[in-house]
């Protein structure tokens, strides 16, 4: 993780994540008026006077709470304030001095980081003026009051915390490190996944389904490898999305999906694979991503000598024509194979990268084409002449011929048969293009 770190913290519903979508300038975390709807820490990255940052929002902090996602929340709060070169504590102008806001007082003065408090919704002078009873809680050595809906206030706010970093900071820390997002419907153990490969509770996790909303990502280090994982939440059916939050879940996941470079689509084994489950793995391969089916809970399902065949087969039955998606079976209880299937991943994405040199494809194709030529149409012979991968982002390969418009679907899946037979391009989808020569 990079330096110069921001942790913005405070109660429930005081406009946090409004702050930091302004502080990052997008709306990457979900805003609502419900309590509660931020639970995770969620990483964006920052820029104010040339200092390059990293803010993490946080949930509402409640004190000597017995809910299961307040009591989940509040050590993602203290975690971030562990991570943090700078704390914004946000309080709400609108609703005054509250008992709660006393109370993570006394938490924050255990913290020997720069606090700031943030006296949040003084969209006026009048409302400006309210903020002196915040001096009551003794925390920060000024106020600063903010609109962080219009903007109002960051820009002084920002010239004070940035005086904090010693450094500039790197503009962008994920930057060409592959992205790995781990899918799936409600409840299958994503989270759950992705703390046991972290090694901390880095996501709160419960058996209710829901309980991620907005994609988590978090930087990993295996295999001498560096990547970002992004845990999101259960994507489900739209007739089954009933709520505006749950809506922006499904939102935030798709878009984790549109910007991974491979997908891990976890299925539980008890379920077997479902029609949404298909549609996840359909989408990933839609948007040209590499893909990693992992099936978790494997320790619950009774299995004889033909059991992981059997699934296999139902598996490539469901999803067929896609049948280059390599397998995993998986226990998050158990940590049976998880570190298997992040290398796979890795695998995966090292395939996705592969450039193929043009004198090996034309070596290798061109005498398989030879052998079985495309089937003449109306009379007229296709001749592929020559063959080179593109230097586009996902596999792509040119095949140069004189009658483009003639070549067969079927006579396409037989030249990508033979080229994953000759290159490994396992758990990636490629792409084939005739063009005349």
């Amino acid at each position: 993780m990079s330096s110069n770190i921001i942790a913005i913290v405070g109660r429930p519903n005081v406009g946090k994540s409004t702050l930091f979508n302004r502080l990052i300038g997008q709306r990457k975390a979900i805003m609502d008026n419900v309590s509660g709807v931020t639970r995770d820490r969620s990483y964006g990255h920052g820029e104010w006077t040339g200092k390059y940052f990293t803010v993490i929002d946080t949930g509402g902090y409640v004190h000597g709470s017995d809910d299961i996602f307040e009591t989940e929340i509040n050590r993602q709060v203290e975690l971030a304030m562990r991570e943090a070169d700078v704390i914004l504590f946000m309080v709400d102008v609108d609703a005054g001095l509250t008992s709660l806001d006393e109370e993570f007082a006394n938490v924050l003065r255990r913290s020997d980081k720069p606090v700031y408090v943030v006296a949040n919704k003084a969209d006026t002078n009048a409302r400006a003026h309210q903020m002196g009873e915040f001096y009551a809680l003794g925390v920060g050595e000024e106020i600063y009051p903010i609109s962080s809906q219009s903007g109002s206030g960051t820009g002084e706010l920002l010239d004070e915390v940035v005086k904090h970093f010693k450094d500039e900071g790197v503009e962008d820390p994920d930057a060409g490190i592959p992205k790995i997002a781990v899918l799936g419907r409600p409840n299958v153990g994503k989270s759950s996944f992705v703390n046991l490969l972290l090694g901390e509770e880095r996501n709160i996790v419960t058996d209710i389904a829901g309980t991620t909303r907005d994609a988590i990502h978090a930087r990993y280090n295996a295999f001498g490898k560096e990547f970002i994982i992004v845990d999101t939440a259960g994507l489900r059916r739209k007739s089954k999305v009933n709520e505006d939050i749950e809506f922006y879940s499904v939102l935030r996941s798709v878009r984790a999906l549109e910007e991974a470079d491979v997908c891990i689509v976890i299925l539980d084994a008890t379920r077997g694979i479902e029609a949404q489950d298909v549609n996840i793995i359909a989408l990933a391969e839609k948007n040209r991503k590499g893909i990693v089916i992992l099936v978790n809970k494997w320790d619950l399902v009774e299995k004889d000598t033909h059991t992981t065949k059997k699934f296999e087969e139902e598996i490539y039955s469901k999803i067929a024509p896609i049948s280059y998606v390599p397998i995993i079976f998986t226990s998050v209880v158990t940590k049976q194979r998880i570190h298997k299937a992040i290398e796979v991943a890795m695998e995966v994405y090292d395939n996705k990268t592969r450039k193929i040199p043009t004198s090996k494809l034309n070596d290798l194709l061109l005498p398989d084409i030879e052998r079985y030529p495309p089937p003449a149409i109306k009379g007229k012979f296709i001749k592929i002449k020559y063959i080179t991968q593109l230097p586009t982002y996902n596999p792509t390969f040119a095949f140069f011929c004189n009658l483009p418009q003639y070549v067969k679907e079927s006579y396409t899946r037989y030249l990508e048969n033979r080229m994953r037979e000759h290159f490994d391009f396992t758990g990636v989808p490629i792409r084939l293009l005739f063009k005349k020569k």
